[in-house]
Protein backbone atom coordinates (compact mmCIF):
# COMPACT_ATOMS: atom_id res chain seq x y z
CA UNK A 1 0.00 0.00 0.00
CA UNK A 2 1.41 3.48 -1.02
CA UNK A 3 1.08 6.14 1.81
CA UNK A 4 0.70 9.87 0.81
CA UNK A 5 2.79 11.70 2.61
CA UNK A 6 1.45 14.93 3.69
CA UNK A 7 5.33 15.75 5.31
CA UNK A 8 6.18 17.28 1.38
CA UNK A 9 8.76 19.35 3.35
CA UNK A 10 6.91 22.74 2.62
CA UNK A 11 8.85 25.61 2.15
CA UNK A 12 12.44 23.99 1.92
CA UNK A 13 12.85 25.96 -1.38
CA UNK A 14 16.46 25.23 -2.35
CA UNK A 15 17.96 24.59 0.84
CA UNK A 16 19.68 22.27 2.48
CA UNK A 17 17.97 20.47 5.13
CA UNK A 18 17.73 18.21 8.18
CA UNK A 19 15.09 15.41 8.08
CA UNK A 20 14.62 13.62 11.68
CA UNK A 21 12.47 10.73 12.62
CA UNK A 22 12.38 7.60 14.70
CA UNK A 23 13.00 4.68 12.95
CA UNK A 24 10.75 2.88 10.58
CA UNK A 25 8.73 6.33 10.31
CA UNK A 26 9.63 6.20 6.28
CA UNK A 27 12.31 8.56 5.69
CA UNK A 28 14.07 6.43 3.12
CA UNK A 29 10.74 5.82 1.37
CA UNK A 30 9.83 9.70 1.22
CA UNK A 31 13.22 11.08 0.11
CA UNK A 32 12.88 8.68 -2.86
CA UNK A 33 9.85 9.58 -4.14
CA UNK A 34 10.58 13.33 -3.53
CA UNK A 35 14.31 13.19 -4.69
CA UNK A 36 14.23 9.61 -7.35
CA UNK A 37 17.40 11.26 -9.10
CA UNK A 38 19.19 12.50 -6.10
CA UNK A 39 22.32 10.98 -5.14
CA UNK A 40 22.69 8.31 -1.91
CA UNK A 41 24.84 8.04 0.92
CA UNK A 42 23.39 5.01 3.20
CA UNK A 43 25.34 5.27 5.94
CA UNK A 44 23.48 2.31 7.28
CA UNK A 45 25.74 0.19 4.55
CA UNK A 46 28.65 -1.18 6.68
CA UNK A 47 31.15 -0.66 3.17
CA UNK A 48 29.92 2.89 2.85
CA UNK A 49 29.97 3.80 6.86
CA UNK A 50 33.85 2.40 6.96
CA UNK A 51 34.53 4.44 4.40
CA UNK A 52 33.95 7.91 5.57
CA UNK A 53 34.37 7.47 9.16
CA UNK A 54 38.11 6.30 8.33
CA UNK A 55 38.27 9.27 6.18
CA UNK A 56 35.44 12.05 6.10
CA UNK A 57 37.99 14.04 3.16
CA UNK A 58 37.17 11.36 0.81
CA UNK A 59 33.30 12.36 1.30
CA UNK A 60 33.90 16.34 0.02
CA UNK A 61 36.12 14.72 -2.89
CA UNK A 62 32.75 12.49 -4.09
CA UNK A 63 30.75 15.28 -4.01
CA UNK A 64 33.51 17.43 -5.67
CA UNK A 65 33.09 15.16 -8.76
CA UNK A 66 29.46 15.63 -9.05
CA UNK A 67 27.68 18.75 -10.58
CA UNK A 68 26.55 21.07 -7.99
CA UNK A 69 23.16 21.33 -8.84
CA UNK A 70 23.11 17.61 -8.13
CA UNK A 71 20.99 16.82 -5.22
CA UNK A 72 22.71 14.45 -2.69
CA UNK A 73 21.17 12.37 0.30
CA UNK A 74 22.99 11.44 3.72
CA UNK A 75 20.94 8.96 5.05
CA UNK A 76 21.43 8.33 9.34
CA UNK A 77 23.87 11.57 9.11
CA UNK A 78 24.02 10.82 12.98
CA UNK A 79 26.11 7.95 12.59
CA UNK A 80 29.33 9.91 11.06
CA UNK A 81 28.84 13.91 12.52
CA UNK A 82 32.68 14.36 11.38
CA UNK A 83 30.79 14.41 7.71
CA UNK A 84 29.15 17.67 8.55
CA UNK A 85 32.22 19.56 8.96
CA UNK A 86 32.87 18.89 4.94
CA UNK A 87 29.17 19.22 4.37
CA UNK A 88 29.59 22.76 5.79
CA UNK A 89 32.32 23.11 3.42
CA UNK A 90 30.41 22.06 0.57
CA UNK A 91 27.46 23.81 1.15
CA UNK A 92 29.42 27.21 1.02
CA UNK A 93 31.78 26.66 -1.46
CA UNK A 94 30.25 24.30 -3.95
CA UNK A 95 26.63 25.51 -3.70
CA UNK A 96 25.29 21.70 -3.25
CA UNK A 97 22.08 21.05 -1.08
CA UNK A 98 22.22 18.67 1.36
CA UNK A 99 19.24 16.89 2.58
CA UNK A 100 20.62 14.50 5.77
CA UNK A 101 18.06 12.36 7.47
CA UNK A 102 18.53 11.04 10.87
CA UNK A 103 16.79 8.75 13.31
CA UNK A 104 17.85 11.49 16.70
CA UNK A 105 20.12 14.55 16.55
CA UNK A 106 21.52 13.29 19.94
CA UNK A 107 24.72 12.30 18.89
CA UNK A 108 25.36 15.33 17.00
CA UNK A 109 24.49 17.60 19.47
CA UNK A 110 25.93 16.11 22.29
CA UNK A 111 28.90 15.91 20.07
CA UNK A 112 29.53 19.41 19.85
CA UNK A 113 29.95 18.03 16.25
CA UNK A 114 28.47 21.15 13.40
CA UNK A 115 24.61 21.39 13.02
CA UNK A 116 25.95 23.82 9.81
CA UNK A 117 24.92 27.31 11.41
CA UNK A 118 21.89 27.71 10.48
CA UNK A 119 22.33 26.48 7.24
CA UNK A 120 20.19 23.56 7.09
CA UNK A 121 16.37 23.75 7.96
CA UNK A 122 15.00 21.11 10.56
CA UNK A 123 11.95 18.61 9.53
CA UNK A 124 10.88 15.95 11.25
CA UNK A 125 9.06 12.56 9.88
CA UNK A 126 6.44 11.38 12.28
CA UNK A 127 4.48 7.95 12.04
CA UNK A 128 1.41 7.75 9.65
CA UNK A 129 -1.56 9.98 10.02
CA UNK A 130 -5.65 9.33 9.43
CA UNK A 131 -4.89 11.58 6.50
CA UNK A 132 -2.17 9.67 4.88
CA UNK A 133 -4.25 6.16 5.21
CA UNK A 134 -6.83 4.70 2.75
CA UNK A 135 -9.23 3.03 4.09
CA UNK A 136 -8.07 4.10 7.59
CA UNK A 137 -8.94 1.47 10.25
CA UNK A 138 -9.22 2.99 13.63
CA UNK A 139 -8.82 -0.30 15.64
CA UNK A 140 -5.82 -1.21 13.57
CA UNK A 141 -4.28 2.09 14.36
CA UNK A 142 -4.95 1.63 17.73
CA UNK A 143 -3.92 -2.33 18.43
CA UNK A 144 -0.15 -2.17 15.88
CA UNK A 145 0.23 1.35 15.99
CA UNK A 146 1.50 3.70 13.27
CA UNK A 147 4.48 2.95 11.89
CA UNK A 148 3.96 1.97 8.42
CA UNK A 149 5.05 -1.91 8.28
CA UNK A 150 3.52 -2.22 12.17
CA UNK A 151 0.23 -0.58 10.78
CA UNK A 152 -0.41 -3.12 7.72
CA UNK A 153 1.01 -6.21 9.30
CA UNK A 154 -1.73 -8.87 10.32
CA UNK A 155 0.30 -9.83 13.20
CA UNK A 156 2.40 -6.65 14.22
CA UNK A 157 3.60 -7.78 17.63
CA UNK A 158 6.52 -9.79 16.23
CA UNK A 159 7.98 -6.58 14.23
CA UNK A 160 7.58 -4.39 17.94
CA UNK A 161 9.02 -6.90 20.16
CA UNK A 162 12.04 -7.27 17.29
CA UNK A 163 11.74 -3.03 17.21
CA UNK A 164 12.14 -2.44 20.65
CA UNK A 165 14.94 -4.96 21.21
CA UNK A 166 16.91 -3.57 17.99
CA UNK A 167 16.67 0.22 18.10
CA UNK A 168 15.09 1.38 21.54
CA UNK A 169 17.15 -1.14 23.82
CA UNK A 170 20.53 -2.10 21.38
CA UNK A 171 20.94 1.03 19.19
CA UNK A 172 19.29 3.85 22.13
CA UNK A 173 21.47 1.88 24.90
CA UNK A 174 24.60 2.43 22.72
CA UNK A 175 24.04 5.71 21.40
CA UNK A 176 23.60 7.30 25.00
CA UNK A 177 26.22 4.96 26.61
CA UNK A 178 23.63 3.44 29.35
CA UNK A 179 26.04 1.28 31.34
CA UNK A 180 22.62 -0.26 33.36
CA UNK A 181 20.75 -1.87 31.00
CA UNK A 182 18.69 -3.81 33.19
CA UNK A 183 17.52 -0.66 34.68
CA UNK A 184 17.10 0.89 31.57
CA UNK A 185 15.15 -1.62 30.17
CA UNK A 186 12.76 -1.78 33.43
CA UNK A 187 12.16 2.26 32.39
CA UNK A 188 11.11 1.63 29.56
CA UNK A 189 8.13 -0.45 30.97
CA UNK A 190 7.91 2.16 33.89
CA UNK A 191 7.57 5.16 31.03
CA UNK A 192 4.75 3.15 29.44
CA UNK A 193 2.79 3.34 32.77
CA UNK A 194 3.00 6.99 32.38
CA UNK A 195 1.78 6.97 29.16
CA UNK A 196 -0.71 9.73 28.99
CA UNK A 197 -0.28 10.32 32.33
CA UNK A 198 1.79 12.94 34.91
CA UNK A 199 4.68 11.43 35.35
CA UNK A 200 6.07 10.69 38.76
CA UNK A 201 9.68 10.61 38.61
CA UNK A 202 10.18 8.83 42.44
CA UNK A 203 8.00 6.26 41.66
CA UNK A 204 9.64 5.16 38.26
CA UNK A 205 12.99 5.15 40.07
CA UNK A 206 11.99 3.26 43.00
CA UNK A 207 10.73 0.48 40.44
CA UNK A 208 13.64 0.83 38.52
CA UNK A 209 16.09 0.54 41.54
CA UNK A 210 17.99 4.15 39.95
CA UNK A 211 17.45 7.82 41.40
CA UNK A 212 15.15 9.91 40.35
CA UNK A 213 18.35 12.06 38.84
CA UNK A 214 18.93 8.74 36.47
CA UNK A 215 14.84 8.69 35.53
CA UNK A 216 15.15 12.13 34.22
CA UNK A 217 18.47 11.91 32.39
CA UNK A 218 16.45 8.62 30.79
CA UNK A 219 13.36 10.55 29.77
CA UNK A 220 15.70 12.95 28.24
CA UNK A 221 17.01 10.51 26.47
CA UNK A 222 13.58 9.01 25.15
CA UNK A 223 13.12 12.97 24.16
CA UNK A 224 16.40 13.34 22.25
CA UNK A 225 16.46 10.35 20.36
CA UNK A 226 12.22 11.07 19.35
CA UNK A 227 10.88 8.30 20.98
CA UNK A 228 8.84 9.87 23.49
CA UNK A 229 8.15 14.38 24.49
CA UNK A 230 6.17 15.99 27.12
CA UNK A 231 2.95 17.34 27.48
CA UNK A 232 3.38 20.72 29.53
CA UNK A 233 0.52 21.44 31.48
CA UNK A 234 -1.09 25.08 30.35
CA UNK A 235 -0.57 27.66 33.25
CA UNK A 236 -1.62 30.82 31.99
CA UNK A 237 -2.60 33.11 34.94
CA UNK A 238 -4.98 30.94 36.22
CA UNK A 239 -8.13 31.68 38.81
CA UNK A 240 -8.06 27.74 40.25
CA UNK A 241 -4.84 26.23 41.63
CA UNK A 242 -3.26 23.76 38.51
CA UNK A 243 -1.21 21.19 38.44
CA UNK A 244 2.52 21.98 36.62
CA UNK A 245 4.30 18.45 36.46
CA UNK A 246 4.28 17.53 32.10
CA UNK A 247 2.18 14.21 31.23
CA UNK A 248 4.30 12.13 28.75
CA UNK A 249 3.78 10.32 25.56
CA UNK A 250 5.33 7.56 23.36
CA UNK A 251 5.78 8.84 19.78
CA UNK A 252 3.52 5.92 18.91
CA UNK A 253 0.51 4.42 20.40
CA UNK A 254 1.72 0.86 19.40
CA UNK A 255 4.98 0.86 21.34
CA UNK A 256 2.99 1.92 24.35
CA UNK A 257 0.53 -0.67 23.85
CA UNK A 258 3.03 -3.25 23.38
CA UNK A 259 4.88 -2.35 26.41
CA UNK A 260 1.67 -2.44 28.64
CA UNK A 261 0.77 -5.74 27.28
CA UNK A 262 -2.69 -4.67 26.19
CA UNK A 263 -3.18 -6.96 23.26
CA UNK A 264 -5.61 -6.04 20.74
CA UNK A 265 -7.41 -3.08 21.71
CA UNK A 266 -10.91 -3.70 21.64
CA UNK A 267 -13.90 -0.26 21.32
CA UNK A 268 -15.42 0.24 25.16
CA UNK A 269 -12.60 -1.02 27.01
CA UNK A 270 -10.48 0.69 29.38
CA UNK A 271 -7.24 0.43 27.30
CA UNK A 272 -9.21 1.90 24.58
CA UNK A 273 -10.02 5.34 26.02
CA UNK A 274 -6.18 5.44 26.65
CA UNK A 275 -4.99 4.44 23.25
CA UNK A 276 -7.76 6.52 21.35
CA UNK A 277 -6.70 9.59 23.37
CA UNK A 278 -2.97 9.00 22.60
CA UNK A 279 -3.97 8.37 18.64
CA UNK A 280 -5.37 12.08 19.14
CA UNK A 281 -2.55 13.40 20.45
CA UNK A 282 -0.20 12.20 17.97
CA UNK A 283 -2.61 13.88 15.00
CA UNK A 284 -3.03 16.75 16.89
CA UNK A 285 1.01 17.28 17.28
CA UNK A 286 1.51 15.72 13.32
CA UNK A 287 -0.92 18.74 12.09
CA UNK A 288 0.84 21.48 14.13
CA UNK A 289 3.93 20.58 12.82
CA UNK A 290 3.41 20.07 9.08
CA UNK A 291 1.19 22.35 8.87
CA UNK A 292 3.39 24.63 9.59
CA UNK A 293 1.18 26.44 12.12
CA UNK A 294 3.35 24.70 15.15
CA UNK A 295 1.01 25.46 17.73
CA UNK A 296 1.38 25.00 21.31
CA UNK A 297 -0.59 22.03 22.70
CA UNK A 298 -1.09 21.35 26.73
CA UNK A 299 -2.95 19.80 29.02
CA UNK A 300 -5.03 21.62 31.59
CA UNK A 301 -6.05 20.16 35.34
CA UNK A 302 -6.72 21.69 38.37
CA UNK A 303 -5.65 20.49 41.76
CA UNK A 304 -9.10 19.48 42.72
CA UNK A 305 -8.61 16.90 39.41
CA UNK A 306 -11.01 18.80 36.50
CA UNK A 307 -8.91 18.33 33.38
CA UNK A 308 -9.13 18.62 29.76
CA UNK A 309 -7.08 16.58 27.41
CA UNK A 310 -5.79 18.93 25.22
CA UNK A 311 -5.44 22.80 24.77
CA UNK A 312 -4.23 24.15 21.29
CA UNK A 313 -2.46 27.17 20.62
CA UNK A 314 -3.15 30.37 23.74
CA UNK A 315 -6.55 28.76 24.77
CA UNK A 316 -7.86 28.74 21.20
CA UNK A 317 -9.24 25.37 21.27
CA UNK A 318 -10.16 23.09 24.11
CA UNK A 319 -10.64 19.17 23.22
CA UNK A 320 -11.55 16.64 25.48
CA UNK A 321 -11.60 12.69 23.90
CA UNK A 322 -13.73 10.17 25.16
CA UNK A 323 -13.84 6.80 24.44
CA UNK A 324 -17.71 6.64 24.56
CA UNK A 325 -20.43 6.20 21.13
CA UNK A 326 -23.03 8.67 23.18
CA UNK A 327 -21.00 11.93 25.21
CA UNK A 328 -23.36 12.61 28.06
CA UNK A 329 -23.45 16.09 30.81
CA UNK A 330 -20.97 14.41 32.61
CA UNK A 331 -18.21 14.62 30.49
CA UNK A 332 -18.53 18.27 29.85
CA UNK A 333 -17.25 19.44 32.53
CA UNK A 334 -13.89 19.95 31.87
CA UNK A 335 -14.65 21.91 28.87
CA UNK A 336 -17.31 24.10 30.90
CA UNK A 337 -14.83 24.89 33.77
CA UNK A 338 -11.75 25.89 31.43
CA UNK A 339 -14.10 27.97 29.44
CA UNK A 340 -15.21 29.76 32.66
CA UNK A 341 -11.64 30.99 33.26
CA UNK A 342 -10.35 31.56 29.87
CA UNK A 343 -11.92 32.87 26.19
CA UNK A 344 -11.90 29.97 24.01
CA UNK A 345 -13.04 29.97 20.16
CA UNK A 346 -13.94 26.23 20.11
CA UNK A 347 -14.81 23.62 22.41
CA UNK A 348 -14.41 20.21 21.35
CA UNK A 349 -15.37 16.84 22.25
CA UNK A 350 -13.74 14.40 20.27
CA UNK A 351 -15.90 10.57 20.48
CA UNK A 352 -16.98 7.79 19.18
CA UNK A 353 -20.44 9.22 18.95
CA UNK A 354 -21.91 8.47 15.21
CA UNK A 355 -23.35 11.96 14.21
CA UNK A 356 -22.36 15.61 15.73
CA UNK A 357 -23.93 17.65 18.22
CA UNK A 358 -24.18 20.95 19.66
CA UNK A 359 -24.70 21.02 23.36
CA UNK A 360 -24.38 24.55 25.00
CA UNK A 361 -20.63 26.13 23.83
CA UNK A 362 -19.13 22.40 23.30
CA UNK A 363 -19.71 20.66 19.80
CA UNK A 364 -19.37 16.85 20.27
CA UNK A 365 -17.65 15.86 16.83
CA UNK A 366 -17.27 11.69 16.21
CA UNK A 367 -13.50 11.25 15.79
CA UNK A 368 -13.59 11.10 11.70
CA UNK A 369 -15.41 14.09 11.46
CA UNK A 370 -13.04 15.83 13.66
CA UNK A 371 -9.47 14.70 11.70
CA UNK A 372 -10.86 15.75 8.24
CA UNK A 373 -11.88 19.06 9.78
CA UNK A 374 -8.43 19.35 11.80
CA UNK A 375 -6.29 18.27 8.05
CA UNK A 376 -8.45 20.55 6.02
CA UNK A 377 -7.82 23.45 8.56
CA UNK A 378 -11.27 24.11 10.49
CA UNK A 379 -10.27 23.40 13.28
CA UNK A 380 -7.24 25.69 14.39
Amino acid sequence: MMFLRKQILEGSGNESLFLWGARQTGKSTLLKMLFPKAIWFDLLKSDVFERYQKNPAQFREAILATSNEDIVIVDEIQKIPALLDEIHWLIVNHQTRFILSGSSPRKIIRSGANLLGGRALRYELYPLIYAEIPEFDLQRALSNGLLPRHYLADNSKKLISAYLGSYLRDEIIAEAKIRNISAFTKFLEAAAFSNGEMVNYTNIASECGVSSTTVKEYFQILEDTLIGRFLPSFQKKPKRRVILAPKFYYFDVGIANYLLKRGRIEVGSEAFGSAFEHFIYQELYAHSKYSDLDYAISYWRTTSQIEVDFILGDHEVAIEVKGTNNVQTRHLKGLSSFSEEYTVKKLIIVSNDPIARVIGNITVLPWEQFLKKLWEGEII
